[in-house]
């Protein structure tokens, strides 16, 4: 259990004094006590410095963190044995020998990630005579991004306002009371890393840190935290803090800063790392920290307190005001806002909060901000937040479903700036992927990315080469990332309608995934199509005839992946005019890649044959990639492909993992299904005691701080449950915008506004008792609109028309009709399509359209 070394302190708690100012703030996360252990604690960030607020009384604590800081340095990590060792496992599979091929693929392995890594902490010790604390209140304001602290010890109440500003690049504390000369503490740094401090003046504290060249994997590695010298491997970096006491003093007194008796007391904090690039060695070829660190503290003290704070909530504002939303007058209990964060997620089960759910969903948004803003590296599997030197699963980028899930808000919930950073993270895997394609493979155009990467865009196998008897070809062998993130790419082309972003940025990237992917599809000499070999459906393992196995052949997620690239390259070609040779021989390629499957079982076919087992509880389902986030698969052009993918639901049952049920929310919403949508994000709030010693992958639910549990914490479940609650209320994906889709019951009035649509539309919808009391669709750059509902409906300022044939915008683009073979003994389950009305209508540049029912 992870505690912070607080003075045992005894406080009473006064509620209904701070019923008023809740209830009159509802999107804050608000505590009655301080946190005392990571899930408790409260985020904030501002894209590259992180920030862990615990709230205490006798001793505050903020843990830090920067995004750049990581163990190790540039390590390919590429297997040159690959190329000799490939043909043997592809043989071996074909003749279906797939335990041989398993052993022999790990051949073919390459070294683990590096690890993300804790910067520092921050320590205010107040060492208050009074032990006993009154009205105590620990909050996060989610609508301005400040984390405030209030208490009454003694006869003193003491106020602390902390932000991290994205314009100053500062984290900010602020500490007031309400009475003259009170305010009295000592300040000091530490980190859980190689450090040293030093008070360079009587308010200014500075630690230089030093970060392992090498942490291992695995518990029974024989070397598990390496630290070179000074000047040697591992990264650099500096914290710097200096304290403004308006009355009082600031002394020095060995390595602290003691304040006595001061009115208020602005705290800047500002840090930085010597990374200098994914290719660079950050001690031998690294940046000096105390240049960026300097820099940013000696611009921020010229600004005052109030400035620097009116900046910061102007800034975060213009992200996040984008979107409202609201369940007002529901059925479901009223809010009780005199009941903090953590007890109203205790009993949601028996009483499921309205603004709870809100709250839920607009945090996710708040942690994008955070967590990802222009410039800044992308989320990682804890966002950016860590407190262990070996965090689980290194705290890395997973690419087999959590850092593209990290990402699925971004343009749905209008942040897509904040999806820029897995932009520039592409374009780093691209160089390093080229290598790893040429080197493991022989195959000399494009670029792949396989199971994990890091800071330094690792593109190679993980798996410990072949030396840990744990590197399991069912996740390493899955070179398929570089294809699935070059999605991403094509999805904020359909939101955004950026032509030249489509050009210069994404087509080069989609155009080099694909020509991997050309290389690296190999004809089947049973069937003829064009297969992936090897092959895994990430995490699992096939069960043919009692007995499992890690690798086989054209898992349907790989199609599927493929399937979606391609088909976003050939359109991409056709949306730019350029490329046609490279174009027809995508199309010619896609129309020999191995089809969907339904089974015998009536399910969508996980594997090359029909071997799913119907009490596979697995956490992934990788195979309905396809129903989402791809697109191939719709309750309205394919209905036996969404019956099978409903199947296969139904089969994995709803309570898994935190991210797995963020998954399945977003897939029973494409099936329409709001009821059982809205099932699972109750599953999703089941309250997870971090103090608990729980399984690992036991049961997903929420932290007391509303982080995604896994357990243990990942924050891919709170990104993906907030695109499944926009899904829920909009899609776009199928050639039309459809407006409350998946309505669940237990939401019948509401109202959001602000979301995105494909065809860069910004979209209001207001309901009352399950309808559509209103909508409004913004064109941003024009282009024909077609809206579906359940009812009739007509557009207020223009005439509109029933919707024939393709909709006549490429930006609300159908995928078409995916080749698919159907067991004949197979029964399906029933979709719910039900009635339902397609109108289409031209828009104009930067119009308003108002749609109402008739």
């Amino acid at each position: 259990m992870r505690k912070i070394p607080v003075a045992c302190v005894c406080f009473f708690i006064c509620a209904f004094q701070l019923a008023a100012q809740k209830n009159n703030a509802p999107l804050k996360l608000w505590y009655t006590k301080p946190a005392t252990i990571f899930e408790e604690a409260l985020p904030l960030g501002n894209g590259k410095t992180g920030a862990m607020v615990y709230g205490g009384i006798v001793k505050e604590h903020f843990q830090l963190n920067d995004n750049t800081l990581w163990s190790g340095y540039p390590d390919p990590g590429n297997n040159p044995n690959g190329p000799t060792v490939l043909p043997l496992v592809r043989t071996q599979i074909f003749q279906g020998n797939y335990d041989s091929a398993a052993v022999l693929w790990k051949k073919m392995q390459g070294p683990y990630s590096a690890r993300y890594l804790p910067l520092a902490d921050l320590w205010l010790n107040f060492n208050w005579k009074d032990s006993v604390a009154k009205n105590y209140s620990r909050e996060l304001n989610i609508s301005n991004a400040v984390s405030t602290v209030t208490y009454k010890a003694g006869d003193v109440t003491t106020t602390r306002e902390t932000f991290i500003s994205y314009p100053a690049k500062v984290m900010i504390v602020r500490i007031t009371a309400d009475k003259k000369r009170s305010i009295n503490f000592n300040t000091s740094l530490t980190s859980k890393l190689k450090f040293k401090v030093s008070a360079l003046a009587d308010n200014y504290l500075v630690l230089r840190g030093k970060a392992p060249k090498f942490i291992a994997n695995r518990n029974y590695e024989p070397q598990q935290v390496v630290y070179d010298d000074w000047n040697g491997e591992g990264m650099n970096f500096e914290v710097y803090v200096k304290l403004v006491a308006e009355s009082g003093s600031v002394k020095k007194v060995n390595d602290d800063l003691v304040v006595t008796n001061a009115d208020a007391v602005t705290i800047y904090l500002s840090e930085a790392t010597s990374f200098n690039g994914f290719d660079k060695s950050p001690a031998l070829n690294g940046k000096d920290p105390s240049i960026e660190a300097k820099t940013n503290l000696q611009n921020a003290m010229k600004q005052s307190f109030t400035s620097l704070k009116a900046n910061h909530i102007a800034d975060y504002q213009n992200l996040f005001n984008r979107v409202s939303f609201s369940l007002g007058n529901s059925t479901l209990p009223t809010a009780n806002h005199q009941l903090p964060t953590d007890l109203l997620l205790r009993q949601f089960n028996s009483s499921p909060d309205p603004q709870l759910q809100v709250l839920y969903y607009q945090y996710g948004r708040y942690l994008m901000i955070a967590a990802s803003r222009p410039g800044s590296r992308p989320t990682n599997l804890q966002g950016m937040w860590n407190d262990q030197v070996q965090p689980p699963w290194g705290s890395n980028y997973t690419t087999n479903i959590n850092t593209e899930m990290n990402y699925w808000p971004a343009e749905n919930t209008n942040l897509s700036e904040c999806h820029l950073p897995l932009f520039s993270f592409m374009k780093e895997l691209s160089v390093n992927g080229a290598k790893t394609a040429k080197t493991n493979y022989n195959i000399n155009e494009g670029w792949v990315t396989h199971h994990n990467s890091d800071l330094w865009a690792k593109t190679s196998p993980p798996g410990g080469y072949d030396w840990d008897p744990k590197g399991a070809p069912r996740w390493s062998a899955w070179p398929m990332a570089g294809a699935w993130f070059s999605t991403h790419l094509w999805e904020h082309y359909l939101f955004t309608g950026d032509k030249n972003f489509l050009r210069n940025e994404a087509y080069p990237l989609m155009k080099g995934a694909t020509q991997f992917m050309l290389h690296w599809l190999i004809e089947d000499p049973k069937t003829h199509y064009l297969v992936t070999n090897p092959s895994t459906s990430p995490e699992n393992t096939v069960k043919i005839k009692g007995k499992e196995h890690e690798v086989s052949m054209a898992s349907t997620m790989d199609m599927s992946i493929i399937r979606e690239l391609f088909t976003a390259v050939i359109k991409s070609a056709d949306e730019l005019n350029i490329d046609n040779a490279f174009k027809n021989q995508v199309a010619a390629a896609k129309e020999r890649l191995y089809p969907f499957h339904i089974g015998q079982h009536g399910q969508l076919q996980e594997w090359f044959q029909d071997w799913d087992d119907p009490n596979d509880k697995h956490r992934h389902i990788s195979h309905l990639f396809g129903l989402y986030p791809g697109s191939e698969i719709t309750i309205n052009s394919t209905p036996e492909l969404a019956a099978a993918a409903k199947q296969s639901l139904i089969e994995r049952g709803d309570v898994s993992t935190g991210w797995s049920m963020a998954w399945k929310m977003n897939w029973w919403s494409r099936l329409h299904d709001g009821d059982h949508a809205y099932k699972i994000l109750g599953a999703a709030f089941n309250y997870i005691d971090p103090r608990e010693t729980r399984e690992v992958m036991g049961g997903g639910g929420t932290y007391p701080n509303l982080f995604d549990a896994h357990p243990p914490f990942q924050i891919d479940g709170n990104f993906g449950a907030t695109a499944g609650i926009t899904e829920m209320l909009l899609q776009s994906h199928d050639g039309r915008i459809s407006l409350l889709p998946a309505l669940p019951s237990a939401w019948p009035n509401g109202s959001i506004k602000g979301i995105k649509a494909r065809g860069n539309f910004l979209v209001d919808i207001d309901w009352q008792n399950g309808k559509i009391t209103q909508g409004k669709i913004k064109s941003l750059i024009g282009g024909n609109c077609r809206i579906r509902t359940e009812y009739p409906v007509r557009v207020v300022e223009v005439k509109a028309v029933n919707a024939t044939g393709e909709v006549a915008n490429p930006l609300l683009t159908k995928y078409g009709q995916p080749p698919y073979e159907k067991n004949p003994k197979a029964a399906l389950q029933n979709i719910n399509n039900g009635k339902e009305y397609v109108i289409d209508f031209k828009t104009e540049k930067g119009k308003t359209y108002t749609i109402v029912p008739l």
